[in-house]
């Protein structure tokens, strides 16, 4: 009996010890989530999520709904139409969102994003108004367990009603970063860039075929 003493007593430090590990080693992906890259916020949990920066100011809601599914919506306040650095219009956007992770390996994963919704915008003695389909394919790279980066491709598609409508496509690429400050609260930075295609004669500005858009936003993320 005396001789099991010893060998209870390790055991229980060597379990003792393992738990941290454990609970360590389960975050080891940033902390297993994320508002912007691949990772999903986790079946039951919900993300609230603002930035603001170019084109405007936005609120997103994610749920978790599947393991690798997150629903949601997203309302923006933008004072750049769509991201065109040209155009300083004041605009509102009402989204649903969906983000589906397609891939997960130790040190990346892949996830794609949907965002369909109308957008409309205000200008002197007129009105736009629109359907907007933005589709996104993101990777997220964990760095240690506080820093998340994320790179992205996204064509934010969108087409405008009216007899001087049309379609527009943009393919926007960067990069951005989440810093969890704990384990369910993040400050995050995102970028994306590159030229708006118009398709024929649509909606041309000053009759150029393309140009440039920007997206710059700071923000912060909560799970609850």
């Amino acid at each position: 009996m005396k001789r099991l003493v010893p060998v209870v007593l390790l055991g229980c430090v060597l379990a003792a010890s393992a738990a941290p590990a454990q609970e360590a080693s389960s975050y080891g992906r940033a902390q297993g989530w994320s508002a912007l890259a691949a990772d999903t916020v986790g079946v039951g949990n919900t993300a609230i999520v603002g930035q603001a920066g170019w084109p405007g100011l936005s609120l997103a809601v994610l749920r978790g709904t599947w393991p690798d599914l997150d629903l949601g919506g997203r309302f923006s306040f933008n004072y750049g139409q769509e991201g065109l650095v040209e155009i300083v219009e004041p605009g509102l956007k009402f989204q649903g969102y969906a983000r589906l992770k397609l891939l997960q390996l130790d040190q990346v994963a892949l996830a794609a994003t949907f965002q369909p919704g109308l957008f409309f915008y205000f200008h002197e003695g007129s009105d736009d108004v629109g359907l907007t389909l933005p589709a996104a394919l993101v990777v997220g790279i964990p760095v240690g367990s506080a820093l998340m980066v994320n790179v992205g491709l996204e064509v934010p598609f969108h087409v405008y009603f009216g007899e001087d409508g049309g379609a527009v496509v943009p393919v926007l690429v960067g990069g951005g970063l989440e810093y969890f400050i704990d384990r369910n609260l993040a400050v995050t930075a995102n970028v994306r860039m590159g030229p708006s295609l118009v398709p024929g004669s649509g909606r041309g500005l000053g009759g150029e075929s393309a140009y440039f858009t920007l997206e710059t936003l700071l923000g912060v993320a909560v799970r609850l």
